[in-house]
């Protein structure tokens, strides 16, 4: 037996996982001796049998508790099958049989991070790191952590420290990437996610990551040589493409649902449905609204009258926050708004989605789908009978868990619903909720602004990552037909490269003026100064495009092929001023002249915008309010 057992282990080192298995069932058939039943199952866990795999380490573990291999390998194998729950439970079995081994001390983090007792797995880590100080898997685990808890600057030491001990581990220059992009320091992001793509070309997040900052640093020329790969790496191929990157790149419907699809198999495959198909009869509808910014955000702007206004003697409505509590006025007034506030950062994905189908939620509504922070997750384990995709992310989740996205007859025209895995349901004007108790003050002087004392302003406070070469080519092309007008923008780290893209096309840099990132409120005021909001393509001006009408300020805008690209000629419908809606980048460009060179053509443009503000659907809460109620109603009917 001894023989046979030598060559089982031969054939393992050298590969022969078949041969070895063969080996380990003979030897078993005979003598069910624990440690070998621990080997048999790490082949067949490398041969990709990992149900079977999970069964050897099963019995060995009832056949002799205290086997540590045992213990350890059933933990890792569970953790690898996403039952992170259970294998925790093994790992602590681990720990209490050995506690000087830093694999398991990683590894026992690796699955509190994934449960999101984030405190715990860095603990978990810190012991790896203790017993290990050069284990670069448990130093990288630790910035991970770091990073998630938000702890930006120790993350960015630790990555350093992780690279210190293996300078060319590319995950810890990875994490090292993410953490640069979230500090504001996109030009060092860049360089390392470049690094890290040097290192291992078949990196699956690095081209994702690269891709994202060349647009936030609006680097046209690095862009454009990645936006081959991204478009065909986005709807499967060894980099994965998150979808909210991939539409700063294309809005291809199609590509962007099968980029959605690919993204939500690999991140959030679907689970078996918590909620058993029964409807419940509840005296009020109950909605829960999941988010990650219920804080000072944009998102939270736009819904805090909406939760304010629902009718609560027919909806019970609970916030499910799983983003952080910044202490704002907001955050203490969204909390006044709900029926039940849940702050939920410390709970899995899981144990939300068990909150929600205790609580026998009608309809949950995600209000982040692929963006920063979202839980998709969460709606995998499908806890509710209707599962809603609302309001931020502006495109398929790709999630057949997911059953509807609202939206209107403009951004998702009936023609859209081959795009969507969602059920397309139309409210009857605009989309988009917003929030009509909020003061415009009034204006600041153009110096305190930091404009000129003259000269015509466009002006577009949208995100860096959203101005494309192509736009940025018309608003160049405007600058030089407008006598002394200027280009006013939000500043931040492109503002050099947008400044050496207009020098390049024969305009002077200073005529772009950067705007400092002010309060919402004094944010609101200065749109006062400008005489034109310019919009953006292929991704419009969403809450943009809201503040700038609610200040006064006239937008024009193309109408996109995809839904990132129709938002801003919703709203315009919405507040009856669709003749600034324009059909083809060349009109967008006629159209901004015209108004810009027309002064009484402008006032009269303003002076109906200030009639309208009031007196139509866009800001309408109440009107919106009943839409989106009976919208809900409808669903359950």
């Amino acid at each position: 037996m001894q023989q046979l057992f030598d060559q089982a282990r031969e054939a393992q080192r050298g590969g022969n996982l078949a041969e070895a298995a063969r080996l380990y069932r003979q030897i078993l058939a005979s003598m069910p001796v624990p440690e070998i039943m621990v080997n048999y199952g790490n082949v067949l866990g490398q041969l990709g049998n990992r149900a079977e795999a999970l069964t050897q380490f099963d019995q060995a573990v009832k056949l002799k508790p205290g086997l540590f291999e045992a213990v350890f390998n059933r933990a890792n194998m569970l953790l690898e099958i996403g039952r992170a729950p259970e294998a925790l439970a093994d790992f602590e079995r681990a720990v209490a049989i050995r506690r000087d081994i830093p694999a398991v001390w990683n590894n026992r983090g690796t699955a509190l991070r994934r449960l999101r007792r984030l405190e715990e797995a860095l603990a978990s880590y810190e012991q790896a790191a203790a017993l290990a100080p050069t284990h670069v898997n448990a130093l990288t685990n630790r910035a991970m952590a770091l990073f998630e808890l938000r702890r930006l600057d120790l993350a960015l030491k630790a990555a350093d420290t992780a690279l210190a001990a293996q300078g060319d581990f590319a995950e810890a220059l990875y994490v090292k990437a993410n953490t640069l992009r979230d500090l504001a320091r996109p030009d060092e992001s860049l360089a390392a996610y470049e690094q890290v793509l040097k290192l291992q070309p078949a990196h699956p997040h690095a081209l994702n990551g690269a891709a994202q900052v060349a647009r936030i640093l609006c680097d046209f020329p690095r862009a454009g040589a990645l936006a081959p790969q991204v478009l065909e790496n986005a709807p499967g191929g060894r980099a994965l493409i998150q979808p909210f990157v991939l539409m700063g790149y294309s809005d291809d419907a199609a590509l962007l649902r099968r980029c959605a699809e690919n993204y939500v198999h690999r991140m959030a495959p679907a689970h078996p449905s918590l909620w058993d198909g029964k409807r419940y009869s509840h005296d009020r509808i109950r909605v829960a609204y999941l988010s990650a910014d219920f804080h000072q955000h944009p998102t939270a702007q736009l819904l805090a009258e909406l939760f304010e206004r629902h009718d609560h003697a027919r909806f019970e409505i609970t916030a499910i926050a799983f983003g952080p509590d910044d202490g704002s006025a907001l955050r203490a007034r969204l909390k006044k708004a709900f029926d039940h506030f849940e702050d939920v950062r410390g709970k899995s994905d899981l144990e939300v989605a068990q909150m929600l189908r205790a609580r026998e939620i009608d309809i949950a509504v995600d209000l982040n789908g692929h963006t920063l922070d979202a839980r998709p997750a969460i709606f995998s384990h499908h806890p509710c009978p209707v599962q809603v995709n609302y309001l931020v992310y502006p495109g398929t989740t790709g999630a057949r868990f997911m059953d509807v996205v609202l939206a209107d007859r403009i951004v998702l025209p009936v023609d859209q619903q081959p795009f969507f895995s969602e059920k397309i349901v139309h409210l009857p004007d605009c989309y988009q909720a917003n929030d009509a108790t909020r003061a415009v003050p009034p204006a600041p002087t153009r110096a305190e602004a930091g404009l000129p004392e003259s000269g015509f302003v466009f002006c577009c406070f949208n995100n860096s990552w959203k101005i494309t070469q192509p736009v940025f080519d018309i608003w160049m092309r405007l600058l030089e037909q407008v006598d002394g007008s200027l280009l006013w923008l939000l500043d931040g780290p492109h503002a050099g490269n947008l400044r050496a893209h207009a020098k390049a096309r024969g305009i002077d840099p200073d005529r772009l003026v950067f705007a400092a990132r002010l309060p919402p409120d004094q944010h609101l005021a200065r749109h006062q100064l400008a005489g034109l909001f310019l919009d953006t393509l292929p991704y419009n001006a969403h809450t943009t495009c809201s503040d700038a009408l609610w200040a006064g300020l006239p937008v024009v805008t193309c109408y996109g092929k995809s839904f990132t690209g129709r938002v801003a000629a919703s709203l315009l419908k919405a507040v009856d001023l669709m003749e600034l809606v324009t059909l083809s980048p060349q009109k967008y460009e006629e159209l901004a002249l015209d108004l810009a060179t027309n002064p009484a053509l402008l006032k009269a443009t303003r002076d109906k915008l200030a009639r309208n503000r009031t007196t139509t659907p866009l800001f309408d809460s109440e009107r919106f309010r009943k839409g989106i109620e009976a919208a809900y109603e409808a669903m359950l009917a």
